[in-house]
Order: structure tokens, then C-alpha cells, then sequence
């Protein structure tokens, strides 16, 4: 591999084609990029050089990164791998480009998280970290029923479950408990949370030298309960609720000490006002990151590698629409034995931006709690409207073509 003379970015992890797809081309387009993953690229056109390792392993990563080094200046590190925030860290000081350090660990720790909002009298949930389910049992009697237990250092809702009683407890503690067993190692443990009634929402922003502007406000729909499965968001250029849960969200950003990259702040708007639910260091999942630029025209890929390489963003939108993610499960837990959506994205239907199939026809699906994200999930369809209400028409305007059959 011969030796750049353009300083390139450093991308770890993240390269699910289906999930993060988006982000290495958007990323790509605007600056060469070398790869830290698991295994050597698939799309080998969008990267200059790559290391083979261990993505959630720092010292693993750190090494990666120097190897790239000595065959490459480095302009920037950037990730929006949950599990690779500290890793990727720790690789930007070494190298001494933009990044969070410790703040990456406040983050993804979110017994650390809730202990800093508090410090700093952000509007947060009561917690209470424990180790068993006598513990548990405990916190949630102070913290008063319902309760939401959750693994510390996780994502992608794995081990959150509700218990709305006392006799729900035991099983909730095994299944959180079960998922804390293969969390991170930044937090340990469970936590055991106040409940916080009211609409789910995420506010996703950009922070550069300390300083957090946020860009949109993502409306999300839970579903599975007493588990808190994502299946949809929505991103709407115009949504009102932006000026109002900003201030909270730059609020709960700065409490963790965060000062560079991309946001996806979790909030619901309970009865008192908005509320934190967590803050991810990185690009939100599910497509919100393309969401947004539909939406608004904002890069948010473009805007994270800009950052990470100590250049301004430009952060002046240039749309103004609607754009919407339908997230599709099966019916029931299965074999997957039809799937097909009567309608394909082409001239006839331009709002219809992507229609992404996850399982083939054969393959065993399982709705949730059995079925995590690559169990439960069949496919997802994106679309763009000119209004949130007229996006979610459309989407339920091509649910009248799905066909999704499961034999038992």
C-alpha cells in the first residue's frame, strides 16, 4: 500500500451495509477513509487502506491506528459503532486529532451518565444501579412501580424490559440481567429506573470545540411491550418541538463533558417537561442519520468526518420535507415463508426512497423478546412527504401491498 499524501480518516467499525451503509459512502465522497474492523472491507472501492481487528478492543484499535499512521497522515477518527466509541477515543488522542476521551465512557456507562446529569441538574430519570434481584427488588420499591430495568452499558434496547408490579420483577430482572451479561465493559451491572411516561423522542446534534447546536428532532414509535422495541421514526425539517427540547438536549451533552462529534440524545416529554433517557455519542441507528438528511439536507456522516477532522461543518439545511422509517417484524415467530412488497421504488412512486429486505424467504424469524435486532426484523421501507402526517400515510399506503407469511 503506497503512502497517501492527502491526510485521511480513520473509520472504526460501523460498516453494516444494510444499517451504516449510508454512512461509509457519504463519508467516502468527501474524504479518503482507512477502515479499522473485524474483517477486510466488502466495498473495497470506498477505501483507501484498511487493518484487521478487534473494534471493541482499545488497545486492539490504538494498534490499528498507529499501523495506519506510519503508512498515512491522519486527519481525523470517527465511529458510529456504540461498542467502538471508547476504542475510537482513545485512538484520537493517541494520534492527537479531534475527540471525547473520557467523555466517550460517561456515555456509553449509563450509571456514570445518570450520576452526571444529576451533578448538573439535568432532567433525567431516578436510578439505581444493582447487581441482584434483591437489589432490584429494593431500588424499585423506592423508586416506586412501574420501574424499568436496564443492562448499563448496552444498546439497541437489548435487556430493557418494564415491570409495572412487584410480582413482574423476577422476570424482568432475568431478562435485563441476561443482557447485561453481554454488555460492555465500560458499565457493569443493572439498573434499575424510574419509568417516565409520555412520547418518545431523539434530538440529534453536532458538537465542535464544546459547543452543541442541535440539527433535528427524530419522533420515534416504540412498540413490544413490556419490552421497547424501535419499529419507526420520523424527521420532519419544520418540527416545533426543536426549540423546545433543544436546551435539554445541549444541556445533557455538555454535562458529559462530550466537546466533538454527532449526538442522538434520547428524551421522552413527560407531564413535567422533557426528560433524558440516554445520549449516544454517535450517528443514531435505524437510518435516522439518512432520515435527516432527506429531511433537511443535512449530511450527518459528512458532518461527523468534518468534525473529526478540525474542520467547520456547514450546517445550513437545504430541504425541507418530511422523511419517514418503517421498521417491518413478521407476524409471529416462525419460518419466514413469503415476503414481498407489491410496490418498488421507480418514477411512479418517487417519495419511495429505499426498500431493504433483512431475511430471505427459509429463514427463521422471531418476534421479541425471543428475536433481537437480526432475529426479529424482516426489512424496512423509507420514504419522504411533505408533511410527518402525509409521510406516515404513505407508509401505511404500502403496508395494503406487504405480504409477510410465517409457517410455525
Amino acid at each position: 500500500m503506497s503512502r497517501s499524501t492527502r491526510p485521511l480518516l480513520i473509520v472504526v467499525g460501523g460498516t453494516d451495509l444494510a444499517y451504516r451503509g449510508f454512512c461509509v459512502e457519504r463519508v467516502a465522497a468527501a474524504y479518503p477513509i482507512a477502515l479499522i474492523d473485524t474483517k477486510p472491507p466488502s466495498e473495497q472501492h470506498l477505501v483507501v487502506d484498511h487493518e484487521v481487528a478487534a473494534t471493541h478492543d482499545p488497545a486492539a484499535v490504538v494498534a490499528a491506528g498507529l499501523a495506519l499512521a506510519a503508512r498515512h497522515p491522519v486527519a481525523g477518527v470517527v465511529t458510529w459503532d456504540e461498542y467502538a466509541l471508547v476504542p475510537a477515543a482513545e485512538l484520537a488522542a493517541r494520534l492527537g486529532v479531534p475527540g471525547n476521551s473520557a467523555a466517550a465512557t460517561a456515555c456509553r456507562d449509563k450509571a456514570t451518565s445518570r450520576r452526571l446529569f444529576a451533578e448538573h441538574d439535568v432532567p433525567s430519570a431516578t436510578s439505581t444501579r444493582v447487581d441482584t434481584l434483591a437489589q432490584a427488588k429494593a431500588a424499585a420499591f423506592r423508586t416506586g412501580f412501574p420501574v424499568v430495568l436496564k443492562p448499563s452499558s448496552h444498546a439497541a434496547s437489548i435487556g430493557v424490559v418494564r415491570a409495572d408490579t412487584p410480582e413482574e420483577l423476577p422476570a424482568a430482572w432475568r431478562f435485563a440481567s441476561a443482557g447485561a451479561g453481554e454488555q460492555g465493559p465500560e458499565g457493569s451491572g443493572v439498573l434499575v429506573e424510574e419509568y417516565l411516561f409520555g412520547p418518545e423522542i431523539s434530538v440529534e446534534c453536532v458538537t465542535q470545540n464544546g459547543v452543541t447546536t442541535a440539527l433535528a428532532v427524530t419522533r420515534k414509535e416504540v412498540a413490544f411491550p413490556p419490552y421497547f422495541e424501535e419499529v419507526g421514526h420520523t424527521v420532519d425539517a419544520g418540527d416545533p418541538l426543536l426549540p423546545e427540547v433543544a436546551p435539554v438536549a445541549v444541556q445533557a451533552v455538555r454535562a458529559l463533558g462530550v466537546t466533538s462529534g454527532i449526538q442522538h440524545v434520547e428524551m421522552r416529554l413527560t407531564p413535567s417537561g422533557p426528560r433524558i433517557i440516554e445520549v449516544n455519542s454517535r450517528i443514531g441507528g435505524d437510518l435516522i442519520g439518512e432520515l435527516v438528511r432527506l429531511a433537511t439536507g443535512l449530511d450527518l456522516p459528512r458532518i461527523a468526518a468534518d468534525v473529526a477532522c478540525g474542520t467547520v461543518p456547514d450546517l445550513t439545511p437545504t430541504a425541507h420535507a418530511s422523511a419517514a422509517i418503517k421498521i417491518l417484524y413478521p407476524p409471529a415467530t416462525g419460518t419466514l415463508s413469503a415476503r414481498n412488497l407489491s410496490i418498488t421504488p421507480g418514477p411512479e412512486y418517487p417519495w419511495l426512497h429505499q426498500v431493504t429486505w433483512l431475511r430471505e424467504v427459509g429463514e427463521r424469524v422471531a418476534l421479541p423478546p425471543a428475536g433481537d435486532l437480526d432475529a426479529g426484523r424482516v426489512g424496512f421501507l423509507v420514504v419522504t412527504a411533505e408533511s410527518p402526517e402525509a409521510a406516515r400515510d404513505r407508509l401505511s399506503f404500502l403496508t395494503t401491498g406487504l405480504t409477510l407469511s410465517v409457517e410455525p
